[in-house]
């Protein structure tokens, strides 16, 4: 009888294994094989190791952090990570390294998400950067003294912010940062990401405060706010959705909706103009993790109309085999024009017009 309970015992636990397994290539989205769909679109000068986000001011000075040396993934360089800006208003727009003055360790310097915050008492702009020196997590503030110098003011970190991924400020100290981890600790997250554990959170920062504003991701990756800063979008890479709050008083983040993306998006840009919520997404993520330069991942754009509608309108923009462009991470958009950047490839500039 004993050895009947043992027996069944294991043989529950390796069906469990089995089916947990299958179910995070369900995720993964392993299978999937998307047709190309290409813009008119050409690489940007400078970017050869990744822009894997991008922000553009009203104005369009558009910022791109580059560099990105991310556990798990290939990187081509073994410099580090870079800032760079470039004019959309110029007639050939061209990134062009931003100089960073001040107390920082730029020899560590890893850039991960990013987002700028303009200050309307002068116009003053800062930018937020979620730097992994020696693969921690904090968050870099600098201001922007002239188009391509930036001056380093203060570092963030937190227990709380102890896997950040993206970020959107929401003042001159304070903003939303998503965590794509359930744990600091490696082994306690992949049991988490094993067992399909909605734990990681977004953190409210502020000088003031810091608390877990919303919770029950997968993975929480991109955050972006909607152009009145009434809504905040987080992406939910391993879940495919894109959940919807609504901004209260005090910082509280109320949740309204959750859209079907169907795809592993990983930044999110918002046209300041329509209102429409861009993603620079994975269509397969075991390419991704199982980088395999004969059979690259590939890279999707994916659009949101109207996501506060009963019916979100959600389209493919661009698409490409990696043959063309690997990994993309982000796309904003422009005045007609459309930034696509990716983890450690190259960046595309498309006319949307």
């Amino acid at each position: 009888m004993k050895k009947i309970l043992v027996a069944a015992v294991v043989a529950a636990v390796a069906a469990f294994i089995g089916h947990r397994f299958l179910k995070l290539k369900g995720i993964a989205l392993a299978s999937r094989e998307v047709p190309v769909k290409h813009l008119n679109c050409h690489y940007l000068k400078h970017i050869e190791y990744g822009a894997e986000d991008i922000t553009i001011l009203r104005d369009g000075l558009a910022f791109l952090s580059t560099g990105l040396k991310f556990p798990g993934l290939p990187s081509f360089s073994d410099e580090p990570g870079k800032m760079y800006v470039m004019d959309l208003l110029h007639p050939k727009p061209t990134p062009v390294e931003l100089q960073i003055k001040g107390d920082l360790d730029l020899n560590s310097f890893n850039p991960h998400g990013i987002s700028t915050y303009t200050d309307e008492a002068d116009d003053s702009v800062y930018l937020f950067v979620v730097n992994h020196p020696q693969q921690k997590s904090q968050v870099e503030i600098f201001h922007l003294v002239q188009e391509n110098t930036l001056v380093h003011l203060k570092t963030i970190t937190h227990p709380l912010l102890h896997s950040v991924d993206d970020i959107v400020a929401v003042g001159v100290e304070s903003f939303y940062a998503t965590n794509y981890k359930s744990f600091d600790n490696d082994a306690l997250n992949t049991l988490a990401v094993f067992l399909g554990f909605p734990w990681c959170d977004v953190v409210y920062y502020s000088p003031k405060e810091v608390r877990v504003a919303a919770n029950g991701f997968l993975s929480a990756n991109g955050i972006n706010i909607s152009p009145e800063k009434r809504f905040i979008y987080v992406s939910d890479i391993m879940g495919h959705l894109i959940d919807v709050y609504e901004r209260k008083e005090g910082e509280q983040l109320v949740h309204l909706k959750a859209v079907a993306v169907g795809s592993l998006c990983d930044n999110i840009d918002v046209d300041h103009k329509t209102g429409d919520v861009w993603l620079g997404c994975h269509p397969n993520g075991m390419k991704l993790s199982m980088y395999n330069p004969e059979d690259p991942p590939g890279s999707e754009i994916i659009r949101i109309k109207n996501i506060h509608s009963d019916q979100p309108v959600v389209s493919q923009e661009y698409v490409d085999d990696g043959h063309v462009l690997m990994a993309s991470t982000v796309a904003a958009p422009y005045e007609g024009k459309l930034l696509i950047g990716t983890v450690f490839h190259k960046a595309l500039i498309c006319d949307l017009k």
